[in-house]
């Protein structure tokens, strides 16, 4: 019976990893297919709007191709030198991911700031024509990764920019018509501006959440005090210290901690206890040492 639970289990696991690699793939076939489209068209038609917009897409191509290389990395085994494998990866990348947006930023800025001083005329039907496309391929993208996104930092991060963009494609599009019955050029470098104000917001979450799991923070979602709470409530437990939490990966979460027991006749069972309790509580890999009361884990260097 736990057999077919655990085979059932690892078959609806698996099921998932094929989808959201599937997900990635097309995601990834489709925006490098209209980041081309949208360079082209931006430098054709001299529309910052559109090539900033290009920039930010072009982003997260090199976002969605990171997301899958550390997803794919997550998966292979520990090594004699590598024992936790790659998983630490998934981490690396979504701060990689953050950082690179940031970067796009501040090209879209300079060259807005420019436009916005030098304006140049711009052919507002075919800028909204090309971002009313952008807004399709952006919505399709980030829909492939909704159901999954709240259990994967890095699925999170593909499915906001998706988002982002569709909604600055929105942008686009709304300028490029304003162009076209106004002839206010100046609409152009200051849809850029906004865009890249717009990047800096989404981006922010990610790049805090990411900095955070890199320099071993407690993840986000996880409360120190709850986790507390859960071992100190825990039948046979005296106290705790020395508890450590951080992230693995950026979809698991180890603990480390020293137990206070009254009694270790009954080591086992509350271990186990324990550890059942901290696996609900959204951490997977638990290292408790237990120890009596008044027993000092520090104990005198070894000669």
């Amino acid at each position: 019976m736990a057999h077919d639970h655990h085979h059932e289990h690892h078959h609806h696991h698996q099921h998932e990893l094929s989808s959201l690699n599937k997900a990635f793939i097309i995601g990834i076939g489709l925006n490098v297919a209209f980041v081309v489209v949208e360079f082209v068209a931006g430098f054709w038609y001299n529309s910052l709007g559109l090539i900033s917009d290009a920039g930010h897409n072009l982003g997260d191509v090199f976002s969605l191709v990171l997301a899958m290389l550390a997803f794919r990395l997550a998966k292979v085994s520990p090594t004699l030198r590598y024992t936790y494998g790659y998983k630490k990866s998934t981490i690396l990348v979504s701060l990689l991911n953050a950082v690179i947006l940031l970067v796009a930023v501040g090209f879209i800025l300079g060259e807005s700031i420019d436009k916005l001083f030098h304006p140049r005329p711009v052919d507002g039907d075919a800028v909204a024509w090309v971002a009313g496309v952008g807004v399709l391929v952006n919505a399709l993208t980030a829909w492939l990764f909704v159901k999954d996104k709240e259990k994967d930092l890095n699925v999170k991060g593909a499915y906001l920019h998706m988002a982002a963009d569709a909604l600055v494609s929105v942008g686009v599009v709304v300028s490029g018509i304003v162009i076209q019955h106004t002839g206010w050029y100046m609409m152009d470098p200051l849809t850029g501006i906004l865009i890249a104000l717009f990047i800096v917001y989404s981006t922010w979450g990610l790049l805090r959440d990411s900095l955070r799991l890199s320099l071993d923070g407690v993840p986000q979602g996880i409360s120190y005090d709850r986790i507390g709470q859960i071992i100190s409530t825990t039948p046979g437990v005296d106290s705790f210290h020395h508890m450590h939490i951080w992230g693995l990966s950026t979809t698991e979460i180890a603990l480390t901690a020293h137990i206070v027991v009254a009694d270790m006749v009954e080591m086992e069972q509350i271990k186990s206890e324990l550890k059942c309790r901290l696996q609900k509580a959204g951490i997977g890999h638990a290292t408790l040492e237990l120890e009596l009361p008044g027993q000092p884990c520090q104990k005198e260097p070894c000669h």
